[in-house]
């Protein structure tokens, strides 16, 4: 049996290292598996039950995979698109016009079939999340991208989102795609004050 695999620290390390200082990163070909929702996600019980369903097949893909290939991997934490349908009028103190879609980046090694099998595992058991009806597999294509890794509360990122916007300005960039976040912290369990986020940016 192969060695656990850890893509935050391997394959992915550019993507999942960000410093305090913006920089551009070349994201891959990503294999995940999301789900889209919308509305202030603080206050939306479906929002919690879209991150129990992501990493309820995402285990049960983690498993299945170790049983029956040998390929075993540290799960990966959540990440979010966050948008709204007039991106002019994005607003962080207007969560409840957010759109949003999490998701939870999987091995490349992964097929359709093995991930479509793990979500029907996951939704057999008895206590299986609602939101598992609605996950689907995809592999995003690869792009270019600004990220910088914020410190703090969440509600606290508007003016690392502006030095990002920034910096790919002062790139000669433009903006290209939905904002991006990836969790390294819990906040059910995290220090706010100690929360680490990365802010990614698609450019072209």
């Amino acid at each position: 049996m192969s060695d656990k695999i850890d893509l935050k620290k391997g394959a992915y390390k550019a993507l999942y290292s960000a410093a305090a200082e913006p920089a551009l990163v070349r994201v891959p070909e990503l294999a995940c598996f999301a789900v889209d929702g919308s509305g202030d996600p603080n206050l939306s019980s479906r929002f919690r039950d879209c991150v129990e369903a992501l990493y309820a097949a995402s285990y049960a893909l983690k498993f299945s995979l170790k049983r029956e290939r040998g390929l075993d991997w540290t799960v990966m934490p959540p990440e979010g698109d966050w948008s709204c349908a007039d991106m002019s009028r994005f607003s962080l103190d207007r969560k409840g016009e957010w759109l949003w879609t999490i998701l939870v980046v999987q091995p490349s090694e992964v097929t359709e079939a093995e991930a479509l099998a793990a979500i029907g595992a996951a939704r057999a058991k008895k206590d299986a999340s609602p939101s598992l009806a609605e996950l689907r597999f995809e592999r995003r294509p690869a792009h270019e991208a600004a990220q910088l890794l914020h410190v703090g509360p969440y509600a606290t990122e508007a003016p690392d989102i502006a030095r990002l916007h920034a910096f790919i300005e002062a790139s000669g960039r433009g903006l290209a795609g939905k904002h991006r976040e990836i969790y390294l912290g819990d906040p059910r369990k995290a220090d706010p004050a100690k929360l680490r986020t990365i802010l990614r940016q698609p450019v072209a």
